[in-house]
């Protein structure tokens, strides 16, 4: 695995590597990870990295991160490259004449695209299981395949086998939260409204967010600022916030529940004790909001499946629909008669627990786990439909309240769980709190990987 994108740079400034020799490492790696890939994009991704070194050759790199190997979730168009979202019959397409506003960015600062890494079909999975596909496996110190998160299960898969340190992703109720989590990795959640959905295939508009699952918060930070428009990335630089006095809200109510297993639980409060050692201010509180978005979701439903069945009734009645994951289609199907009042009421739920968060953080950052648990086992998955069911939800559980209240969140591993597996810490702040919650995550990251 990479140490991060901006050591991989580094070595690019010192001369140590250059964009063309990590870009064929890339390619290679992407061979040999199962499943990780639907396509690759070998010419593309030659003649950027070949630029690239002539820039650093040249001492005059395009910002922080140029020639740096980035790879793409198959919702995300890229020019000649047919965008799958992970469905079958999606494969007769066209080709996308144009990136997405996000690559545009990146190939811009000058990143190296390789190619679009698998999903959920339709991104409609916590769990990341593809039968078109194949799914790309997590593995726990026994060698036992393991679930690797969905939907952007091919990023995080990518990212944690060291084939790129940056994977594009994009997040509806945990799809970046989860795979990043299930496989130690750094997962963030951006407000909604933060970056530009041009060319991004979506699934629940009011709940659909970007961005990158990598293996460190600096290279977040060095993401976001390019995507914004900083072309220098301002990464390298970026401090982060003051512990003394960092305010941290840890829900108590929450860690009362039965269902979080106890090593994540565990993790979770030696990281937080280790935070309010160096000086963090921990709040452990019940909030109100948090709860209330879950007992909405539970009691009332989940906005998205709304939305996602309205994005794709055409395609439920017409032929296509044979072709789909069982699993998916009934998931989909199940929300037809999702009655316009239910969804209305959703919708003003979510506008005032969103507020309401907010009032009741104060400026703080509210602490939760990521998942529950750590990721299952594959195999009962792909077997048993029920077991699927219920495993899905339990998955998502806990990530799907940050995404009706649009909370940003950064996910951070904090340990190993069950058979050596990751455990993993949620930041989040209120809705469009961003920049302040991407510092504080670099400020807490090494206390709580500290495990």
């Amino acid at each position: 695995m990479f140490a991060d994108a901006c050591s991989l740079a580094q070595k690019f400034a010192d001369g140590s590597s250059d964009p063309v020799t990590a870009l064929e490492r890339a390619l290679q790696l992407a061979q040999s990870v199962p499943a990780a890939f639907i396509s690759l994009c070998p010419e593309r991704a030659r003649r950027e990295a070949q630029a690239a070194r002539k820039r650093w050759e040249a001492g005059q790199p395009l910002s922080c991160l140029d020639g740096v190997p980035v790879a793409w979730k198959d919702l995300y168009d890229l020019a000649g490259s047919v965008t799958t979202a992970g469905a079958k019959f999606r494969l007769h397409q066209a080709p996308a004449s144009a990136d997405c506003a996000l690559a545009i960015a990146l190939s811009r600062a000058g990143l190296v695209s390789i190619g679009k890494t698998n999903l959920s079909e339709l991104a409609y999975s916590g769990l990341g299981l593809n039968p078109h596909f194949g799914t790309p496996a997590g593995t726990s110190t026994k060698g036992e395949a393991r679930a690797p998160g969905g939907s952007s299960s091919g990023s995080a898969i990518a990212v944690a086998r060291g084939v790129v340190p940056i994977g594009m992703s994009t997040d509806t109720a945990g799809s970046i939260r989860i795979p990043a989590a299930f496989n130690g990795l750094v997962g963030y959640r951006s407000s909604g409204k933060r970056y530009a959905f041009a060319g991004v295939t979506p699934l629940a508009s009011s709940l659909d967010s970007l961005g990158p699952i990598t293996t460190s918060v600096r290279d977040v930070i060095a993401i976001d600022n390019l995507l914004l428009g900083d072309r220098l990335g301002m990464a390298l630089n970026t401090t982060g916030l003051p512990l003394a006095g960092l305010r941290l809200c840890v829900d108590s109510t929450l860690l009362e529940d039965s269902r979080i297993q106890p090593e994540v639980k565990t993790n979770l409060l030696a990281a937080v004790q280790r935070l309010a050692g160096a000086g963090a201010v921990v709040e452990k509180k019940p909030v109100a909001a948090f709860q209330q978005a879950l007992e909405v979701i539970e009691q009332i439903g989940w906005l998205g499946s709304a939305e996602a069945f309205a994005l794709y009734q055409t395609l439920l009645d017409g032929p296509d629909a044979a072709q789909l994951d069982p699993r998916v289609r009934t998931r989909l199907e199940a929300a037809r008669t999702f009655p316009a009042s239910k969804q209305v009421r959703l919708y003003q739920a979510a506008q005032q627990l969103k507020e309401q968060i907010a009032d009741e953080l104060d400026g703080a950052f509210l602490v939760t786990p990521t998942v529950a648990h750590v990721a299952p086992l594959l195999a009962p998955l792909e077997t048993d439909t029920t077991h699927f069911v219920a495993t899905n939800l339990a998955t998502l559980r806990l990530t799907m309240p940050g995404s009706m209240l649009d909370m940003p969140g950064v996910a951070l591993p904090s340990g190993a769980g069950e058979a050596g597996l990751p455990t993993s810490l949620l930041l989040s702040s209120s809705s469009g709190n961003d920049e302040a919650l991407l510092r504080a995550a670099l400020a807490i990251e090494p206390y709580v990987r500290n495990a």
